[in-house]
């Protein structure tokens, strides 16, 4: 763990108080803030987390100078958290209006410092930081040194073999011989996945497009850079002249049948990869020489949530350039109807990455939905007359999702809510044609994915939409907090503004364990990543040498920390998580090297991180 200057300060400003409690028991308070702060106009919440003895208890908001701007009483509970923390209480401060940094005294309980202030002069810093990360997962020649220090790496993927798929026995052994097919590829280039160093075409086309939505909804040239280097890396991704989409660069477990490892079996700064003198059979010979995947073979269909979201992320491309670049934009539409007229739209399995485990995604009728309105977009745009049938694709694709049992929220499981978003602004377009589906119907389920995190929140003491006993809750709380964003800038509405920001302030401080789950955000934030990079060449114990904006999973299942990974060979300690006071008895928290469970950070949470950020910002 992380603790800032400003939370050290604090700390050793502010004696421990305790509530009457069985003595067996003794719990000291805890006042939960969003470490960022709050908009001025917006509702404000904040958790005291004590006993049952706290009821009706009196609170005092302090200025800078300590002077008292706001006081009241904790509200009434909002349930129990564990064991220790019987009851949850909320701060209700949404009066607080005027711009400054402010903190919450309950008895002698104080809580970490925050701001109030607009939400661009709040946010859009934040927006920043989370394509810094971006930077941080760079591979290839064009990185970014940055404060980790990083150098080029896997430049041996630039005349990379292509593989035949193997098998796989459980979630990371093969069990088949590796064979090539005999083509080689340019795939250097691209993003880090997670903590490793493996590339999926899956999430790498997820976080494009969730970087160019970002950029429309709020520009910047930082932005703008990391999206194209993504969609430069997508493009060596696609073999237009045989029809071959590519899903994945490197291989991440070892081999029962041959003597290799994987990339999860080393423990090394990326750039060592390059500096293995190994030839063929070789145990180390696919760190170096990583094998390339293919989606689909020459000419044949391509798995259709690959097919959907890497024509989408194309196709917004071409409609960010529509009026700057029209031939670098049409060369983008180009790629993106090539893409998604490959699509297997007969119901075959689906292709996320190899082994399917890593990422097991179930659903593509959101995906397919979401190609063809970005494709019917940039047509729009660029005057292609085929946008009119990518229009009624989408229209069929978006009833199909309607009337599916796989429904979700947005993550990179779930793309409707960016396909609804955009459909529906196809719909308002003069002239549109007459769809499948009708606008109601569209933020009718924006509506009902944000009413079912409305009431996962209502049995949640901090009110989290997302379940912090499953994977993925702070890219799912980021998730939330885009959709109701969306859905209020296209319905005018304001019924979930209140959910966004408590999803928001859940991810950044306000929850049982009072860390932000955005490295570098927040006075408390992930310090020990499991990140091979930020492990081996950034700060553990405190410093500025941190991978910034990288978004952790958080909290997860209890039982999944049942037995914790032993530190990697060749991994640096940076202690023992100390957030166990504040488990529950189903979830957990920790802030540990060893736990991907909870402190793994990945491009895709990051990406929807950034979304939200981005519309947060810009208001």
């Amino acid at each position: 763990m992380r603790v800032g200057t400003t939370a050290i300060a604090v700390l050793a400003a502010v004696a421990s108080v305790s509530f009457a409690v069985p003595a067996h028991a003794a719990t000291t308070a805890q006042i939960r803030v969003d470490q960022v702060g709050y908009a001025t106009g917006e509702a404000k919440a904040a958790y005291l987390m004590g006993t049952t003895s706290s009821a009706g208890a009196s609170f005092s908001v302090v200025d800078a100078s300590g002077k008292s701007v706001l006081s009241g009483k904790v509200g009434a509970s909002t349930g129990k958290w564990s064991t220790a923390y019987a009851a949850v209480y909320p701060i209700d401060i949404t009066a607080l209006k005027t711009a400054g940094t402010y903190q919450i005294k309950v008895g002698s309980t104080v809580s970490p410092k925050f701001k109030v202030d607009t939400s661009a002069a709040l946010f859009a810093p934040v927006a920043d930081d989370v394509v810094k990360f971006f930077q941080v997962q760079r591979d290839g020649s064009d990185v970014i040194p940055g404060v980790l220090n990083r150098k080029p790496s896997h430049l041996t993927d630039k005349t990379a073999s292509v593989y035949a798929v193997p098998t796989f026995t459980g979630d990371d052994t093969i069990s088949s011989k590796m064979s090539k097919t005999g083509a080689k590829i340019d795939a250097s280039g691209g993003w880090f996945d997670a903590g490793d160093f493996l590339k999926f075409t899956e999430t790498t086309s997820y976080a494009v497009t969730n970087l160019l939505l970002s950029q429309r909804a709020r520009p910047s040239a930082s932005l703008n850079a990391e999206a194209q280097y993504g969609l430069d890396f997508l493009s060596k991704m696609w073999d237009a002249k045989n029809g071959v989409l590519y899903a994945q660069v490197g291989v991440g477990g070892g081999s029962s049948k041959e003597n290799f490892v994987g990339d999860h079996d080393v423990w090394r700064l990326p750039e060592a990869d390059d500096k293995l003198n190994v030839k063929a059979g070789d145990e180390n010979y696919y760190i170096k020489y990583r094998p390339v995947f293919a989606a689909n073979k020459a000419g044949q269909k391509i798995s259709p949530n690959l097919a959907g979201r890497v024509a989408a992320a194309f196709a917004v491309a071409a409609q960010n350039l529509a009026g700057a670049d029209k031939a670098k934009a049409t060369q983008y539409l180009s790629t993106a109807a090539a893409i998604y007229g490959l699509a297997d739209t007969a119901g075959g399995s689906i292709v996320s990455a190899y082994p399917h485990g890593y990422y097991p995604e179930s659903s593509y009728l959101d995906d397919l939905e979401l190609g063809a309105t970005e494709l019917s977009l940039a047509g729009t745009a660029l005057g292609d007359n085929r946008a009119g049938g990518w229009a009624t694709d989408a229209g069929k694709w978006a009833k199909a999702y309607l009337a599916s049992s796989d429904q979700g929220t947005l993550n990179v499981y779930d793309t409707s809510a960016l396909g609804h978003a955009d459909l529906i602004k196809l719909l308002r377009q003069p002239n549109a044609p007459k769809l499948d589906v009708t606008e109601a119907q569209l933020t009718g389920d924006l509506a009902r994915q944000l009413s079912d995190g409305v009431a996962e929140a209502a049995k949640s003491p901090f009110r989290t939409g997302a379940s912090v006993t499953d994977f993925d809750v702070a890219s799912h709380s980021f998730g939330f907090v885009a959709t109701a964003l969306l859905y209020g800038q296209l319905t005018g509405k304001h019924d979930y503004d209140a959910f966004a920001t408590q999803q928001r302030d859940f991810t950044l401080g306000s929850n049982a364990w009072g860390t932000s789950l955005v490295v570098g955000v927040g006075s408390t934030f992930p310090d020990c990543m499991q990140h091979q990079v930020a492990n081996l060449a950034g700060s553990l114990t405190g410093g500025t040498k941190v991978a910034v904006g990288a978004v952790v999973n958080g909290p997860n299942k209890a039982s999944l920390f049942n037995s914790i990974d032993s530190l990697p060979d060749g991994g640096k300690s940076c202690g023992v998580s100390s957030f166990k006071t504040y488990d529950s008895s189903t979830s957990r928290y920790m802030d540990d090297v060893r736990t991907w469970q909870s402190s793994e950070p990945a491009i895709d949470f990051t990406s929807t991180a950034a979304l939200a950020f981005s519309l947060t910002a810009a208001g």
